[in-house]
């Protein structure tokens, strides 16, 4: 069925990475990690924290620590943090250790799912839409490069979505 036993999953913030990585892991009976997840466990601290304290490079640092450790253990599935892409040392791990999904959706859906959350520093902002607008501008070509799948989460419930990807990693070379 899969060519390799992890399955990664890359998107923006709100895409439900999270929400359909826990059901995939579950609907196949991997293991289910979160990068953020995993950092704010070892940090202790909240995403936000980390940025006013460490600034986004910080973040991204320890970002790459944990993507680096997780990316070896086995028949897991992993949510990445939205700008996990923008290293290239993780592009060329998550590339090289699993199937990489990457789940779509504008960021119009984006701002619909995350206006009221308050743990996502980078839409701290005058105008969280327009901010959501330019990192999909500068994110969506690392996306695609990465992704063996793209799957649209766009207006779809996370089942749906969840048997979508099941059904293409069986029926699809990945």
């Amino acid at each position: 069925m899969l060519r390799a036993q992890n399955i990664f999953i890359v998107g923006p913030m709100g895409a439900g990475k999270s929400t359909v990585g826990r059901q995939l892991a579950e609907a196949l009976s991997y293991t289910f990690k979160d990068s953020d997840h995993e950092i704010q466990r070892r940090t202790g601290v909240d995403i936000p924290t980390i940025f006013e304290f460490e600034g986004e490079s910080g973040f991204r640092a320890r970002e790459r620590q944990v993507i680096e450790e997780l990316v070896a253990e086995e028949r897991i599935v992993l949510a990445t943090g939205g700008g996990a892409v923008l290293n290239p040392e993780n592009r060329q791990d998550l590339s090289a250790r699993g199937v990489v999904i990457y789940l779509h959706c504008s960021p119009e859906q984006q701002y619909a799912r995350t206006a009221r959350d308050r743990n996502r520093p980078l839409l701290e902002t005058e105008d969280p839409l327009e901010r959501l607008r330019e990192i999909m501008a500068e994110r969506e070509p690392l996306y695609r490069q990465v992704a063996d799948l793209v799957v649209s989460t766009e207006k779809r419930g996370t089942s749906s979505v969840v048997k979508e990807i099941c059904r293409r990693l069986e029926s699809e070379d990945v």
